[in-house]
């Protein structure tokens, strides 16, 4: 049976690099990080670094030769880099390719449709092709919002400012994750190839609504000055206001980007909402209603 031993991880120093580097070493992996030519990050010294050259198939091709798995967190605006790390994984024989998907349910027709996921369905196509004509795999992790890096920089929720947005009235109910359960998908992903092998997986902390949330950020805050507020958004009025700033002659990105990301998260149809999930295959534990109070009352500090 196929193992996966040593890991190669592109993006290790963004938002989410560093909760899937630790449980990557909780889990006994060999992890290389790649980095580029120049860059100089601080990293636990149990970590292999290799510079690279991501505009180079060859750099990158060389630098991940030997490693079994390839996981990449880079950001949406590295596409072109991302398939590239794609081409040069195939290249040097890598088994299992995780690209960065760690977000909404893309294999849903209406978000794949929102041009915020346009780079993600052209790898989510390359990869396809590249499994059907090498011995390349890979596995597509869908886990929603980052739970608790949304709601410490205000997207989710916004603690320090007493706000949380209610879309279409907050009562549609979402899954989100935690970062280091998004690395805990990761692991279990390396640990169980063949059972998620060319697929996705959806993975979640918890399922609940805005209203909910609202509900806890409030008595959270309780003893903090001003008063809660709830604002009530329409996930139409977003939508089409995305669509008008994208059709301007020079779009602002931060005019549609965020519009079009909460469509997917809390808009009705979008597939964000996961009734059936790989929690159980990877070895995660739902969030209990107390521990997701408590991770309330930990961001609200």
């Amino acid at each position: 049976m196929t193992t996966i031993t040593k890991v190669a991880l592109a993006g290790a120093t963004g938002n989410l690099g560093p909760a899937i580097l630790d449980q990557l070493l909780k889990a006994d992996f060999e992890v290389t990080v790649l980095t580029r030519t120049g860059s100089n990050h601080s990293l636990p010294a149990n970590v292999h670094v290799a510079h690279v050259d991501y505009e180079s198939l060859d750099s990158l091709a060389q630098a991940i030769q030997g490693q079994d798995a390839v996981v990449s967190t880079l950001g949406s605006a590295a596409f072109a880099l991302q398939l590239r790390l794609l081409k040069a994984a195939a290249k040097a024989h890598v088994k299992r390719f995780i690209p960065s998907e760690f977000g909404s349910n893309t294999l849903n027709e209406k978000t794949a449709a929102l041009p915020v996921f346009a780079d993600k369905v052209k790898v989510q196509a390359a990869l396809k092709e590249e499994a059907s004509s090498s011995g390349l795999t890979y596995t597509l992790i869908c886990n929603g919002p980052f739970l608790d890096w949304g709601i410490a920089v205000g997207f989710v929720m916004n603690l320090k400012g007493k706000t949380i947005d209610l879309f279409d009235g907050g009562d549609r109910y979402y899954s989100a994750t935690t970062l280091a359960t998004i690395g805990k998908a990761v692991a279990g992903v390396l640990n169980n190839l063949e059972e998620t092998k060319n697929r996705a997986v959806y993975v979640h902390d918890t399922v609940l609504t805005q209203k909910q949330l609202s509900a806890l950020g409030k008595k959270a805050t309780a003893n903090k000055p001003g008063e809660w507020k709830e604002n009530i958004v329409s996930i139409d009025e977003l939508y089409q206001q995305g669509w008008a700033e994208l059709k301007k002659p020079q779009p602002d990105p931060n005019g549609f980007i965020f519009n079009f990301l909460k469509t997917s998260i809390w808009g009705y149809g979008y597939g964000n909402h996961f009734e059936h999930t790989d929690n159980d295959l990877l070895s995660i534990k739902e969030m209990s209603d107390a521990e997701l109070e408590e991770l309330i009352n930990v961001l609200a500090q």
